[in-house]
């Protein structure tokens, strides 16, 4: 079973846009088996921003993703990642199709509400950053059955 980070930045929680955005996830069919409310240590967001270091944005990506909290979340499912991606909408909310979550909530290119890891590789070692071990939980939700291929 496939697992992927998902942040809700500041502009989502200072928006209150947690209930909406994690319910569309659930209704999905997305499992969420990790969930917390967050300040980002600097050192924290500077190691998951390193791929960005030398660009123009970095120090104010940073200072934006430390500056209040943020929602941290695990997601697990079929293809999660795929799909999380895909439910989130291109990366600037004036370009997102309606229907997405920056689609529906964004319309700025500089404040895009969602972060979603990019591959399986990203999705392990953006996990371990963000959640400590036993804060990702095993289990099974009752309907379970309906979203799975099993």
């Amino acid at each position: 079973m496939e697992k992927t980070l998902i942040i809700l930045k500041p502009d989502a929680v200072d928006r209150r846009l947690i209930g909406e955005i994690t319910g569309r996830f659930e209704r999905k069919g997305l499992h969420i088996v990790g969930l917390k409310l967050a300040m980002i240590p600097v050192s924290v967001a500077e190691k998951h921003y390193e791929a960005h270091r030398a660009k123009p944005f970095y120090d104010g990506l940073v200072k934006f993703m430390t500056g209040a909290p943020v929602v941290l979340m695990a997601l697990e499912g079929n293809r999660v990642i795929e799909i999380a991606r895909k439910m989130m909408g291109k990366t600037f909310g004036h370009q997102a199709e309606p229907g997405t979550l920056r689609g529906d909530y964004g319309v700025s290119s500089q404040f895009n509400l969602i972060h979603g890891s990019d591959s399986p590789e990203s999705a392990a070692r953006e996990l371990k950053l963000f959640f400590a071990p036993g804060e990702i939980l095993e289990y099974r939700t009752c309907d379970a059955r309906w979203h799975l291929d099993e």
